[in-house]
This record gives structure tokens, C-alpha cells and sequence, in this order.
């Protein structure tokens, strides 16, 4: 499917992000953690809220960093760490969350589920 086709609902305006963290909304009944990565090139990722190691909406408030080339979230509950990119667990690849389309407009951020 083209990133045009999908249904993308309005989160926050960028500036509600602080550089190199995360914060939650509720998009179409999803608790999802959007995150805003500076760096060489900025990035916006979208990744579920919900952390199965944890059993609780938590991913948003992880520290947000890099593992090699990965960029990555670490859970503030038990530090297993999320591609923010796939939204595969490093530590436990069968408790990895979905990742979200996200883009902006203007200075809008809106995810796609």
C-alpha cells in the first residue's frame, strides 16, 4: 500500500517532542509512542506504547539511543531495548511491538494505524 493511501490521524505539533524522546497518544484506540530522534537527518518514528516484557503502556518514557547502527528505545521498566524502526525487541525478538507509518505536515506530526 502507498504511505498516500493510508488513514493518517493528527498527534501533536513537532515542537510537543523534545529532541531525542518520546511522548503517547491514543490513535484509534492504540496507546502508540511517537518518538522524535535528532541527528545528521531528524527522524520521526512510531512504535506501540505497550511493552509485553513490562505488561504496561510505558515505551513512550524509555531512553532513546543507538545499538550499532540500530536506533533504538530502551523500556524504563526492564531496559529491553526496541527498534525504533521495526519495533523488534533486541532481547526478546517474540515480544516485539508494531511500528507505525509516521510523517509530517507541515508542523504537524501524524501516524498512520
Amino acid at each position: 500500500m502507498n504511505r498516500n493511501d493510508l488513514h493518517w490521524s493528527p498527534v501533536c505539533q513537532l515542537d510537543d517532542i523534545l529532541p531525542d524522546s518520546g511522548v503517547c497518544a491514543l490513535v484509534k484506540e492504540r496507546s502508540v509512542a511517537i518518538f522524535r530522534v535528532e541527528g545528521e537527518a531528524p527522524a520521526l518514528y512510531a512504535i506501540d506504547n505497550f511493552d509485553p516484557n513490562a505488561g504496561a503502556n510505558v515505551l513512550s518514557r524509555g531512553l532513546v539511543g543507538n545499538l550499532g547502527a540500530r536506533t533504538v528505545v530502551a523500556s524504563p521498566i526492564f531496559k529491553q531495548h526496541f527498534d525504533l524502526a521495526s519495533g523488534e525487541c533486541l532481547e526478546a525478538p517474540h515480544n516485539s511491538v508494531t511500528a507505525y507509518p509516521v510523517r509530517l505536515e507541515g508542523s504537524t506530526v501524524q501516524v498512520a494505524v
